[in-house]
């Protein structure tokens, strides 16, 4: 097998979805840190959103099958937990994507600055925790839709 490149294995990496939010990939996410070739030895790098992030085992097993089932035969997955992976590292593409499945993408001045459904900025907080600990609950006071906010990390 001609082995591929580390473009094409991050084009495979962009289709595979995070566990909890299935809607923005591990790549969008920013989790897959690096992707190398070391010999014969596919060596991927992942952080995890945080160090004891219950998704880090299925997101493991997700890249490892799939990049086996593109015939990688030799492959390290390495975790890399500093620096600690931060909001900053989600694409524009993957904070669109949250938004559009109705997650508010994380914002540094704190909070969500919109309602994913209906663009109000009439905003509550109805919890610090969310369905994930990396989200937070709001409420659009406008249409009264709950909604998860992405803490910023």
């Amino acid at each position: 097998m001609v082995k591929p490149s580390t473009d094409q294995i991050w084009a495979w990496l962009d289709e595979v979805p995070d566990p909890e939010i299935p809607v923005i990939s591990l790549v969008d996410l920013g989790i897959v840190r690096d992707v190398a070739w070391q010999d014969e030895t596919l060596e991927v790098t992942l952080t995890p959103t945080y160090s004891g992030c219950p998704a880090t085992a299925v997101i493991e097993l997700s890249v490892d099958e799939a990049l086996r089932e593109k015939g990688i035969a030799d492959l390290r997955l390495k975790r890399q937990i500093a620096p600690p992976w931060t909001t900053d590292w989600l694409s524009d593409k993957g904070r669109a994507k949250l938004e559009a499945y109705g997650i508010a993408p994380p914002n540094p001045a704190g909070g969500p600055s919109q309602c994913p459904r209906c663009q109000s900025t009439a905003l509550e907080r109805i919890s610090q925790f969310g369905s994930t600990p990396c989200k937070a609950q709001w409420r659009c006071k406008d249409c009264l839709e709950p909604f998860d906010y992405f803490k910023c990390i």
